[in-house]
């Protein structure tokens, strides 16, 4: 399952009630979130600094993951971000896909493309696409 990690911001109401109510019934309405949506919590934790709570969470897919984001947003009493998070193993899947791209203000030689099957599809330091003028 996609693994995903959420970063909350109390506005003004959502700290009064997290003063009214705690940090661990707060911990549980998130774990009832996330299984309302048939995701689960694997980390959940208060911080100081510009984010006040991180949660790193399972679920079923992007869209699930959009839908509790639109659900807490639009409580009005928090904001979250969603981050989707990956494995190294899925960055060792994505290092090995190709593609052709043209750096913006770029002529890419066609020859050049071509050795990139195997590379990652990056251009090399030394490689012949010219920077246009």
């Amino acid at each position: 399952m996609p693994k995903f990690l959420i970063e909350a911001n109390y506005l003004s109401e959502g700290v009064s009630g997290l003063l009214k109510e705690g940090g661990t019934r707060r911990r549980a309405a998130v774990d009832e979130l996330f299984k309302s949506v048939g995701g689960s919590v694997e980390a959940f934790y208060f911080a100081f600094g510009d984010e006040d709570v991180f949660v790193i969470g399972d679920l079923p897919d992007n869209a699930t993951a959009a839908a509790l984001a639109l659900k807490v947003n639009a409580s009005g009493v928090t904001a979250c971000k969603t981050t989707v998070l990956l494995t190294p193993e899925e960055v060792d899947q994505a290092v090995k896909k190709t593609g052709t791209y043209r750096p913006p203000g770029y002529a890419i030689d066609q020859a050049e493309v071509a050795k990139w099957d195997g590379e990652g599809g990056q251009l090399a330091q030394e490689s012949p696409g010219k920077k246009n003028q």
